[in-house]
């Protein structure tokens, strides 16, 4: 009976520590496909500044009805504040909207970060900045996302191996 236990245990650990560790290599492919997606809505909000001439709340009302999830939610969020709020800062709505975004979402604290810094030149100045400040924001995202794509199966190779690995580990200890 003991010695049952014992095996079940094991298994159970083996399966726990297995499944974290398929589960941060599913993180790292979802953190590259919300930088995909943010990189995309980045360029939609771009159009909607530059050449419909939309303000802010409207461009980003817009942008966030056409993504779904956590980043539509973002938009649409911002855009709601910016309208329900007219006389705060953008930089301010917005670095509140994206801390709000903490636990929800695959990206790391610098991605975070450098979507917060986004909107610190956003809203008020003239419109060459404002494209300015985007492209500069698509270049870091782009030099991130190349630098994820090029580790990504040995990262999500080396996540899914340690679980396994330190599953078995523990299994041969306890047990």
């Amino acid at each position: 009976m003991q010695g049952w236990m014992k095996l079940s245990g094991a298994v159970c650990i083996l399966w726990g520590a297995a499944g974290t560790g398929i589960w941060f290599a599913g993180r790292y492919r979802q953190r590259i496909l919300e930088l995909e997606q943010l990189k995309q809505m980045v360029f939609l909000l771009k159009g909607q500044i530059l050449y419909a001439g939309a303000p802010l709340p409207e461009a980003f009302g817009t942008v966030g009805k056409r993504v779904t999830g956590t980043l539509g939610n973002l938009f649409q969020e911002t855009a709601a504040l910016l309208e329900a709020q007219p006389g705060e800062p953008f930089p301010t709505v917005w670095r509140n909207a994206v801390s709000g975004m903490e636990g929800k979402t695959a990206l790391s604290k610098s991605d975070r970060q450098m979507l917060e810094s986004l909107g610190e030149h956003l809203g008020f100045l003239d419109r060459e900045t404002q494209e300015r400040t985007l492209l500069l924001y698509l270049e870091q995202v782009d030099t991130e996302l190349l630098v994820l794509r090029e580790h990504k199966q040995e990262r999500c190779r080396l996540y899914t191996s340690l679980g396994v690995m330190g599953g078995l580990f523990l299994a041969v200890i306890l047990v």
